[in-house]
C-alpha cells in the first residue's frame, strides 16, 4: 500500500507541480512518419504526418473529460502509450485516477482508454504528473508520486493486464518525475527531493525498480530531463538552485557536473541528434519572454564541455510546450504548442550556424 499523506498535495495550478506534457508527445513510427499528441477540451487529439510530408488532423482519440496534462512513452516496437489523469466517475470533484491507451500504428485508431486507478485508491486527489516509459520488450511502466510524497509504479504484465501498484518508497519527491529506458531495456526513474536527487533502477527484466540512496545535491524541482546516451547509460540534466545547468550519470561515474548557466525558466527538454554528423545531446529551455533557447555538447563528453552557449531562436510565445526529437536522418526536430494554437514544427537545417532553427511551420 502506498504511503499515507505527510504534507498537503500540490495544487494543480502550482508551477512546479502543474499537470504537464511529458515524454515524446511527438513520436515517429516505424515507417518514419511523425505523430503529435496534445490534450484538448478533455480529450487527446492527434496530428499525423503523411508520406508527402503534409499533416492531417486533429483527430480525436477520446478520453472522456481528461485533465489538461498528458504523458507519452514509445517502445522499440513503435507502439505509443498515452497516460492521462481523469476525474473518477461518481467520485468527489477532486478524486482522480490515471488512464491509459496505446496506438499500435501511425495514423490508426488508439485503443479504448482504460483506468489504472491511483496508487492510493479511487478516492484520492491528484498528487503529481505521471511519467511513462516502455521497457525493452514492450511493457509500459507508469510512475506517479503517491500520497506519501514517494513514488509508485504500475507495470504491464507479459501476458496482458497490469500488476498492482508497487510502492517504491521515498518522501517529499518532485511532483514531476522523469522515467526513461536504458540501453539494456531496463527502466529507470529520476526524481528530486529538497535535499538532493533520487534514482529508482530496475536491475532485472520485469522486476520492481529499486530506490537508491539519496544523492545530496542542489536541485530546482520541475527541471529534470533525461537522455539515454550512446553507451546505453542514462544522463540526467537539471537546474540547480543557483541557476546552473548540471549533468549526472551514475552508471558512468559522472557526479553532478556543472555545464554552465541555465538560460530561461521552467523545465528542461532534451534529446540526442546529429549535428553536422556528430552525436550531440541538445537541451532546450524557455526564456522569460517565451523564446526557445538551445544548447548542446558532444554526447557523454560532459567533462570536456566548456561553458555552454545558448542560442535563442523563434518568436516569443505564450508559455508553449516543447518537445525535441530527431528526424529519420538524425537531424534535430523541435515542436512547440501554445494554448489556442496548433502545434508548429521547426528543424535545424544542415550547415546552419550552431543550433539555430529554420522557420516554424504550423501543422494545424
Amino acid at each position: 500500500m502506498a504511503n499515507h499523506p505527510q504534507t498537503p498535495l500540490a495544487p494543480r495550478h502550482d508551477t512546479a507541480g502543474a499537470l504537464r506534457l511529458k515524454g515524446p508527445w511527438l513520436t515517429r513510427g516505424k515507417e518514419g512518419r511523425f505523430s503529435a499528441y496534445l490534450p484538448r477540451d478533455g480529450e487527446v487529439v492527434r496530428w499525423t504526418e503523411g508520406p508527402d510530408g503534409r499533416w492531417t488532423g486533429p483527430v480525436s482519440l477520446g478520453g472522456g473529460g481528461l485533465e489538461p496534462g498528458l504523458s507519452v512513452g514509445q517502445g522499440a516496437d513503435g507502439y505509443v502509450h498515452l497516460v492521462a489523469v481523469r476525474p473518477v466517475a461518481g467520485g468527489e470533484p477532486d478524486h482522480v485516477e490515471l488512464v491509459h491507451t496505446v496506438q499500435f500504428q501511425t495514423g490508426r485508431p488508439a485503443l479504448e482508454w482504460r483506468p489504472l486507478a491511483h496508487p492510493n485508491g479511487r478516492s484520492y486527489a491528484w498528487t503529481g504528473s505521471p511519467s511513462v516509459t516502455v521497457d525493452g520488450i514492450g511493457r509500459a511502466y507508469v510512475f506517479c508520486r503517491n500520497g506519501g510524497g514517494g513514488v509508485s509504479v504500475r507495470a504491464q504484465k507479459d501476458a496482458g493486464g497490469w500488476h498492482p501498484w508497487w510502492d517504491l518508497l521515498g518522501s517529499k519527491t518532485d511532483p514531476s518525475p522523469v522515467a526513461v529506458t536504458n540501453g539494456l531495456g531496463f527502466v529507470e526513474l529520476y526524481s528530486s527531493h529538497a535535499k538532493g536527487l533520487v534514482r529508482y533502477v530496475q536491475r532485472e527484466s520485469g522486476a520492481k525498480p529499486l530506490r537508491e540512496e539519496l544523492l545530496p545535491a542542489s536541485v530546482t524541482m520541475g527541471t529534470l530531463a533525461a537522455v539515454t546516451g550512446p553507451s546505453g547509460h542514462v544522463t540526467l540534466f537539471y537546474v540547480d538552485q543557483e541557476g546552473g545547468l548540471r549533468a549526472w550519470s551514475p552508471e558512468r561515474g559522472l557526479e553532478p557536473t556543472r555545464l554552465g548557466r541555465a538560460a530561461g525558466t521552467g523545465p528542461l527538454y532534451a534529446t540526442r541528434c546529429l549535428v553536422d554528423g556528430s552525436d550531440r545531446t541538445v537541451l532546450a529551455r524557455r526564456t522569460a519572454d517565451g523564446r526557445l533557447a538551445l544548447t548542446g555538447h558532444p554526447s557523454e563528453r560532459e567533462e570536456e564541455a566548456e561553458e555552454l552557449d545558448w542560442t535563442e531562436t523563434g518568436d516569443p510565445q505564450d508559455g508553449p510546450d516543447t518537445v525535441l526529437t530527431q528526424d529519420p536522418d538524425g537531424g534535430l526536430v523541435v515542436m512547440t504548442a501554445a494554448p489556442g494554437r496548433p502545434p508548429a514544427v521547426a528543424r535545424r537545417e544542415a550547415g546552419a550556424e550552431g543550433l539555430r532553427l529554420g522557420d516554424r511551420r504550423s501543422i494545424g
